[in-house]
């Protein structure tokens, strides 16, 4: 196998991919030979820079613009992909949104915006993923710290990430006579723009680099590293996992 093109004639859709880790993710995808879908909901400028981006890696790269908080608007986007690809290879769930309050100032529309964003739209997208997966595939969840930590104005987050790591255990079961492989990442410390909005996120990110003990932060390409390799064969033993890149991060304790 040419690990430099593992992904060669595969089709790949990324949700959450016009910035960020899921932009990052795509372009490699297609620099190891993929068609993406680039998929996003208000940064389209992004996302038709990132599709530009991978054309010039040699990619058929599709924009589809969705609210993942909208059911139908969930179906609409892998209708797109079916009706131009006809079929899908890897599903990467990485779009994610949420309401940065306490728990006990979280209100309810923030809360089902929230899980419908980040959970009901895993599930309904990997209901339709593996209707275009008929000779097997991989699925990829993007799951953070707060999944099974306590971190400040993270709970809506924390928990739908929670949910989406069981789903995870659950999908992989039952896709496995499929020979569809499900897996999980959970990503601590990556600055991106995504955090941006969180209160006192300077505070956190210091606290971060403080107890790190190596010597940089994670960056969405050491993320990236992790999603090419746990999509592809070589990881097709390892199944319903949660696998974390936090550079050492969660091993010191406070």
């Amino acid at each position: 196998m040419n690990r430099n093109r593992r992904y060669e004639g595969k089709v790949v859709l990324v949700t959450g991919s016009s910035r960020g880790i899921g932009r990052q993710m795509a372009l490699r995808f297609a620099e190891e030979g993929a068609d993406v879908v680039i998929h996003y909901f208000r940064n389209g400028e992004q996302a038709r820079e990132t599709a530009q981006a991978a054309r010039a890696l040699g990619a058929d790269a599709l924009v589809v613009k969705a609210n993942l908080a909208e059911a139908e608007k969930v179906h609409q986007l892998f209708d797109e992909i079916e009706q131009h690809f006809g079929r899908l290879d890897v599903y990467v769930h990485n779009a994610a949104s949420g309401r940065n309050r306490k728990a006990m100032d979280l209100d309810l529309k923030g809360w089902e915006w929230t899980v419908n964003v980040n959970a009901r739209a895993f599930l309904l997208g990997a209901q339709r993923a593996a209707r275009l997966m008929p000779e097997g595939g991989a699925m990829l969840a993007l799951s953070s710290l707060g999944a099974d930590r306590v971190f400040p104005y993270y709970t809506s987050v924390g928990a739908t990430k929670a949910a989406i790591e069981s789903m995870v255990r659950y999908f992989a079961v039952e896709l496995a006579p499929q020979r569809i492989n499900v897996n999980a990442i959970s990503a601590g410390g990556v600055q991106t723009g995504a955090l941006e909005h969180f209160p006192e996120i300077d505070k956190t990110w210091r606290q971060m680099e403080e107890r790190l003990p190596y010597h940089r932060m994670v960056t969405a390409d050491d993320v990236a590293n992790l999603a090419l390799f746990l999509c592809s064969p070589e990881a097709e033993m390892i199944r319903g996992q949660t696998i974390r890149v936090d550079g050492g991060l969660t091993l010191i304790t406070p």
